[in-house]
């Protein structure tokens, strides 16, 4: 099933002229109005997400479970943030001066909870990281999931 938004997007495809600057003409105010009801949605939840470049500790849900046990939903402090990052050719190999970094944990402390109705004989207590600082930094198995394509 394809989106509401490639399907516009083919038909504009086929129409010319005069009928394409009137799907410009009706598209662009609408699409401005969304951007503008985005930014206020991302501003009011504590800053401009599309401008901060960091990385802060931020409050952050998931669920905890284990085989055995039923789920605890927690909320916990994470790193989030986007670091400045950047690729050059240079001439000798291997040919690309690269500088990655990604928003990780400068500090953690581990929290214990236990899980609720655990079967017998199962370990009810759960242990997971909370960040206590976050910086930018090169990326770390350790504590990350390190992904490369």
């Amino acid at each position: 099933m394809e989106a509401a938004g490639s399907v516009n997007k083919l038909s504009f495809l086929s129409l010319s002229g005069n009928s394409m600057r009137l799907a410009y003409l009706f598209l662009g105010p609408a699409a401005l109005l969304l951007l503008a009801g985005c930014g206020c949605v991302l501003s009011t939840s504590g800053g401009n997400l599309h401008t901060f470049v960091g990385c802060a500790v931020r409050e952050f849900t998931f669920l905890a479970k284990k085989p055995g046990c039923k789920g605890l939903r927690i909320t916990t402090d994470a790193c989030w943030g986007r670091c400045e990052t950047w690729e050059k050719p240079i001439l000798e190999p291997p040919y690309i001066e690269a500088h990655h970094r990604v928003c990780t944990y400068n500090e953690t402390k581990q929290v214990t909870v236990k899980l609720p109705n655990c079967a017998p004989g199962v370990d009810p207590f759960y242990t997971y990281p909370v960040a206590v600082r976050c910086d930018c930094g090169a990326c770390s198995t350790a504590t990350t999931e390190c992904e490369t394509i």
